[in-house]
Parts: structure tokens; C-alpha cells; sequence
């Protein structure tokens, strides 16, 4: 596996089927964090395996042992210069979730550590996440100025109203534990060594299971969300506006400055 050194500076997508597994891995230097040009990656290579006949099931990971996401790339949030080209950029996050959701086969996230902003998205609209006991999560848009819109519709129909509400408000850590509690976790694995193990068991056995079986369960989990293009779309706008403030703009270059 490459470490964070190893990684083009722009980040990238890597990916590989075998045995009806398609196994996609995202990385970026600065802890996995998601620019423009691995968001767009990261939706076209789920779309991708998605279509493939011969993929039974997508495990979702990234690089390195440590952060698992970063969420938004401060450089480009910083870069935002006007309302088109700020929704532009949160449409990035709605076009994974997006492929994630509206994607065939189900998408297994291996999370094997910390989970910031649209990270956490990626986690919501996984289908099925195992993670270490050290992946803990973090919705810190309200520390920057702006808000978890995009993402929170997958946060809320994973883990409820009041877990988005409480991490939206309270830019805090929560715990693996309380992420497991409230859903956004279905297994917790004590190490990274049990995580692998865990990850390509529960694979092999989707892998196994019958197709249009799995493809119907995926429909019916996610069913009511045929809104979401026009939904994600307006929150991305929304947060295009919010990243061209004043306030914005100082916050996030106190944050990224830390």
C-alpha cells in the first residue's frame, strides 16, 4: 500500500476487480483530503464498477494507516471566487454520494481512521462500513463557516435527525463507538489486521450472494431518495454561497494555518 509520501501531489483513485470484487482506493497527501479532481475520480470509478456485470460488490477504501478522510481540500475552499465555482466544487461531494447511492452493486467502506466532514458522507452512503476502533468522526463545516448540506441528507438517513443535528452543531470528535451506535458503523474491528480480515469476508460473501437479491436490497434501503440530484444540487449551491464570505474565508485560513 502507498504511503502518503508516495502520492501524486493532486491526489488520486486507484481501482481493481477480481472475483467480483472491485476494489477502489482513494488517496491525497495531505490525509486523504478531496479536492476536485479526486471527487470526479472517486464518482466516475464507482459509476464505472458499478456498470460492470462481472462486479458483485465495491469495497471503498484509502491510502495509508492514517487519517481515512479529510474531508474538503482547504486549498480549494480557500480558491472559491465566485457562487458558480463554489457549487461547482460541492457538487463534487454530491456526485460521489450520488454514485454511491444509485450504484448497482453494494459498497462496503473500509474506514481505518479518523472521518472529517465529506468524509463522513462517504461513510453514510456506504452500504455497509466496518471500521477500527480508532475511526472516529467529525463533522467540522460549522468550525469553517459553512455547513454539512451537501453530506447531510446521507448522514440523516443513516444515523437520524438528531446524530446530524448534534454533529452539525458541535464540530467535536465523536467516537467509533458512538458512530457504530448510531449507525454509520455496522462493525467495529479491534486493529487493522481484523479490519482486513473482516473487509474481504463479508466481500467474498456478498461477493457469493445472488445479484438481483442484493440489487434489491440496495433499491429498498435507499427508495425515497429520487429527489436527491435537485436536493444535493441545491445544497451544494447553498454552500458555494456560504464559502464566499467574509467569515468563510478568515476561518478557513485560521484553520488551515493550525
Amino acid at each position: 500500500m502507498l504511503e502518503h509520501a508516495a502520492l501524486p501531489a493532486q491526489g488520486t483513485v486507484s481501482s481493481r476487480v477480481a472475483e467480483g470484487i472491485a476494489d477502489i482506493c482513494f488517496g491525497h497527501p495531505k490525509s486523504n483530503s478531496l479536492p476536485a479532481s479526486v471527487l470526479r475520480s472517486l464518482a466516475d470509478e464507482i459509476a464505472r464498477a458499478g456498470a460492470r456485470n462481472d462486479v458483485r460488490v465495491i469495497v471503498l477504501r484509502s491510502y495509508g494507516a492514517g487519517a481515512f478522510c479529510a474531508g474538503a481540500s482547504f486549498d480549494e475552499l480557500v480558491a472559491i471566487r465566485d457562487a458558480a465555482s463554489g457549487k461547482e466544487f460541492f457538487m463534487g461531494f454530491a456526485r460521489v454520494i450520488l454514485a454511491m447511492t444509485r450504484c448497482r452493486a453494494p459498497i462496503v467502506a473500509r474506514v481505518h481512521g479518523k472521518v472529517v466532514g465529506g468524509g463522513v458522507g462517504i461513510v453514510a452512503a456506504s452500504d455497509y462500513a466496518l471500521a477500527t476502533e480508532n475511526a472516529a468522526l467529525r463533522l467540522s463545516e460549522l468550525a469553517v463557516g459553512i455547513g454539512p448540506f451537501v453530506v447531510g441528507p446521507a448522514i440523516e438517513r443513516k444515523a437520524g435527525a438528531g446524530a446530524l443535528s448534534a454533529m452539525a452543531l458541535d464540530a467535536d470528535w465523536r467516537s467509533a463507538q458512538w458512530g457504530s451506535q448510531h449507525g454509520l458503523y455496522a462493525r467495529l474491528m479491534e486493529n487493522l489486521n481484523a479490519l482486513d480480515s473482516g473487509v474481504m469476508s463479508f466481500a467474498q460473501r456478498l461477493a457469493k450472494s445472488n445479484p438481483e437479491a442484493t440489487a434489491l436490497i440496495k433499491r429498498a434501503t435507499w427508495a425515497g431518495t429520487d429527489d436527491w440530484p435537485e436536493l444535493l444540487e441545491e445544497r451544494a449551491a447553498m454552500s458555494g454561497r456560504l464559502a464566499l464570505s467574509e467569515f468563510t474565508k478568515q476561518a478557513i485560513a485560521a484553520f488551515s494555518a493550525r
